[in-house]
């Protein structure tokens, strides 16, 4: 999912798409491109909205980057659901793995939480983290024993945030976009769990996001921090 508009990060994303910035000195969107090929998820669906072009130009047929990219337009800002209901359009299939392109993963969670999710056989898998924790913009899931009980949790102690990977089966895909806009992905999860479909929880390792302006300098110049 690469058609946000990143409106924390203004007025840098009035000129370049987030999933263009780079962490590390390299586009985000790049580096997880070459994450998805090395966890043999070879086929990709990019759908992009935002300042579409750009994005688009550096994925490419994603040959670059040892995948196959399939570009599909988001026209709004209609909800992460709604992404996905356009990428099965033209012609993704589920079981799939969804993850937005402007969040890098430590390396090898990506095709751990795939295999996890292939063996667990369940209808729906979520990426839990506990850093970043949850906070302004990262909600905690509620789980138990590996199962997701409730994609939101009021509880304060609760030290376990959602991150932006999922794994989509039937169940989940049948309620992509049944309530209002924006379409959002937690509410088709949250319709399979409240049915009694099994949702598994996968503990993957840090994250890195540029949230703010000031985040592209964090995570571009470490030395700037005497590190």
């Amino acid at each position: 999912m690469a058609a946000g508009e990143g409106m924390r990060l203004r007025p840098l994303t009035e000129r370049w798409p987030k999933p263009v910035l780079p962490i590390d000195g390299r586009p985000v969107l790049a580096t997880l491109l070459r994450e998805l090929a090395a966890a043999e998820l070879r086929r990709v669906w990019l759908v992009t909205g935002h300042l579409a072009e750009k994005v688009e130009r550096l994925a490419g047929d994603g040959s670059g980057f040892g995948v196959e990219v399939r570009t599909v337009r988001q026209p709004a800002s209609l909800g992460s659901a709604d992404a996905v209901q356009r990428a099965l359009a033209a012609g993704a299939a589920e079981p799939l793995i969804v993850t937005a392109a402007d969040t890098l993963f430590h390396r090898g969670d990506v095709a751990r939480f795939a295999d996890e999710f292939r063996a667990a056989q369940a209808d729906g898998a979520v990426a839990v983290r506990t850093d970043p924790p949850p906070g302004p913009g990262r909600h905690a899931i509620r789980r138990s024993a590996g199962r997701v009980l409730a994609m939101r949790d009021e509880h304060p102690a609760n030290p376990w945030s959602g991150a932006p990977l999922w794994g989509i089966g039937r169940e989940v895909a049948k309620r992509l976009g049944l309530d209002r806009p924006p379409y959002e992905l937690e509410k088709a999860f949250q319709s399979a769990i409240d049915d009694g479909h099994t949702v598994i929880s996968v503990e993957i390792g840090k994250t890195r996001d540029l949230t703010y302006p000031l985040d592209l300098v964090k995570e571009n110049f470490p030395y700037l921090q005497g590190t």
